[in-house]
């Protein structure tokens, strides 16, 4: 359950960012595009790319059914989307949905087991993300 709390927080972070200021630096190719993001006095200046990625990272855990994924991969360890939509009592197509949304995150992480495919939390990811946010909230 601790990363729970850290995506809580990721949240409200998703929140600052969607009401700051975010103007262009220079007018190059958008792979070298520099964001400022600006709130109050306080400038903060990001690759365009850092900033799609935290966003998709950022959009995939702002969402309830998968924050409850989440903790339930933690809790289990690893699973199948089976299993998954059995126990949140959810459509199996909605399950695979939201673990693709994820997947695409960095979130979770499949893996082939027989004719079975089960998912576990990326653990390194999630110690990423978990401390870029602590960082981010002091």
């Amino acid at each position: 359950m601790r990363y729970i709390s850290y995506f809580c927080l990721c949240c409200q972070l998703f929140s600052i960012l969607g009401t700051a200021v975010i103007k262009n630096t220079s007018m190059a190719k958008p792979k070298k595009e520099r964001i400022v993001l600006q709130r109050g006095e306080e400038e903060i200046n990001i690759s365009y790319d850092n900033l799609r990625s935290a966003v998709l990272v950022l959009r995939a855990i702002n969402h309830d059914l998968r924050r409850s994924i989440i903790s339930l991969l933690e809790e289990e360890q690893r699973m199948t989307v089976t299993q998954i939509y059995i126990q949140l009592r959810i459509e199996q197509s909605v399950a695979s949905q939201h673990l693709a949304i994820l997947r695409k995150a960095g979130i979770v992480e499949p893996y082939r087991d027989g004719k079975f495919i089960y998912y576990s939390l990326e653990k390194d990811r999630l110690a990423q993300i978990a401390e870029l946010i602590s960082s981010l909230s002091d």
